[in-house]
């Protein structure tokens, strides 16, 4: 096992005493052994054991007694009392008083093992979360994510409350905001951080899929199903599932899902076997999770059921005093992944980010930062690193639009929106096709064709004519 959590066990018998230590020596754990309180708090003293496992009777200092010492010296072990038959009632005040857990003797040696495997992964979290909470405080950093505004430290504390928990989480925010970095970073901060994180795009996946995909299948269970496939729950086992942009699930799948959920077990497609499942699950959506509920797309009983806690990611504009610590983060990602030598950005560069509503939110600041890597290769990124137009997308998204702002209605098709987009465009130029299509980030070509596909239009977001490029 190699564990190299240490183990204090306090027992005045000594035959039992001799036998618990070599059984938890054998697991792999560094042990030490005490006769009553008295000496068992000594040795947490000038060994600091990170579990403690006592009796309850003992002669000088009971198993009560030295729960009590032990807390009021904040030592902080987890510790696991043992007790006779019949004297549940002490296992219980001991509890109360802050023991993690509890053994009947005689010791059930399968029991007393996973109870010793859980508190050391609490312990493990607990460490780490302390870790967390300095770098944190310190730097503005929570695991990958990054961000020392008002906004991110709300999340970030919400996150590291929520963690080392066993209960479902629904994350909602803007495409692009990143929430499946909260969904990693939960399981990271959890103690299932040692077993599989396993995420699956509900929008990505054919309907005809998803259930085969989620819950898994035996072999001949429909067309196709030429051999027994393990589904997300069962490759996610112990550790955590993410249902990302769970509103796109279908109704029907939803249904099935909240029985897992509930029944915490789970049967393949096309089989008459129900197995037990240990997975966290969690959720993200981009929709207003309300709204899709009376849109009858996402079930209302799966809404609270998954919405236990709910994380909000903010946009990237409304938190945009952080760009400058995610854009370092971003570059010390892509020298790595590029092999280059980028410094920094300069401070033009850098206003013109701070300028930009981002409507892409974070994804699209890291693909920016990432081509400006590539194009610059070393020194400090500037201006002309930044995408032909960059900024004037922004437009589409002006709460209170300029002259020049493109209006796009909730409801206008793509198709449309590019329409109106390239003829404001066109129009801002002065019909200058070519500088249009810089700003636009498109090919002359495309402009060409574009305008070819309009015809000799006119409209309200500007007119087409026959002039030329300049």
């Amino acid at each position: 096992m190699g564990n190299q959590e240490k183990v204090l066990i306090v027992e005045d018998e000594l035959h039992a005493l001799v036998g618990l230590a070599e059984l938890v020596t054998g697991w792999g754990y560094r042990t030490e052994t005490a006769r009553d309180g008295v000496e068992a708090l000594e040795k947490t003293q000038s060994w600091s054991p990170g579990i403690v496992v006592t009796d309850l009777k003992m002669p000088r200092m009971d198993g009560i007694e030295l729960l009590g010492k032990l807390s009021e010296l904040k030592q902080n072990q987890a510790v696991i009392v043992l007790t006779a038959q019949g004297n549940i009632q002490r296992a219980v005040e001991a509890m109360k008083l802050g023991a993690y857990d509890f053994i009947q003797k005689p010791v059930d040696a399968t029991r007393l093992r996973t109870i010793l495997a859980n508190a050391s992964r609490q312990r493990d979290t607990e460490r780490e979360l302390e870790i967390t909470r300095r770098k944190l405080r310190d730097t503005g950093f929570l695991g990958s994510m990054v961000g020392a505004s008002k906004k991110m430290q709300q999340t970030f504390a919400m996150i590291e409350r929520v963690a080392p928990s066993n209960v479902s989480v629904l994350i909602t925010g803007e495409s692009g905001t990143g929430k499946e970095l909260v969904a990693r970073t939960l399981h990271e901060l959890s103690p299932r951080k040692p077993k599989p994180f396993v995420a699956v795009n509900c929008a990505a996946i054919p309907e005809t899929l998803i259930e085969s995909e989620i819950f898994g299948h035996e072999r001949g269970s429909f067309t196709g199903a030429v051999e027994r496939r393990a589904g997300c729950f069962e490759l996610a086992e112990e550790g955590t599932l993410l249902l990302d942009e769970i509103g796109e699930m279908p109704i029907g799948t939803q249904a099935k899902l909240l029985r897992v959920l509930e029944d915490r077990k789970l049967r393949r497609l096309g089989s008459k076997i129900e197995s037990d499942i240990d997975v966290r699950v969690l959720a993200a959506t981009n929709k207003d999770p309300e709204h899709a509920v009376a849109a009858g797309e996402l079930r209302g009983d799966l809404y609270y059921r998954l919405n236990v806690f709910n994380i909000h990611m903010p946009p990237l504009r409304e938190h945009k005093e952080d760009i400058p610590a995610i854009t370092d983060a971003i570059l010390r990602d892509m020298n790595v992944k590029h092999e280059r030598h980028v410094n920094g950005i300069d401070d033009e560069m850098l206003s013109r980010l701070l300028a930009y509503d981002w409507p892409g939110n974070v994804r699209e600041l890291r693909n920016t930062v990432e081509r400006a890597v590539i194009l610059c290769g070393e020194g400090y990124l500037s201006a002309r690193d930044l995408p032909p137009g960059f900024g004037s997308r922004s437009v589409l998204t002006t709460p209170d639009p300029s002259p020049n702002a493109v209006q796009v209605e909730v409801g206008t098709t793509v198709d449309e929106a590019e329409r109106r987009l390239i003829l404001k465009t066109l129009e801002s130029t002065m019909n200058n096709k070519t500088r249009a299509a810089e700003i636009l980030g498109i090919s002359l070509k495309t402009m060409h064709n574009k305008l070819k596909e309009y015809g000799n239009v006119a409209s309200g977001n500007g007119t087409l004519g026959s002039e030329g490029d300049d």
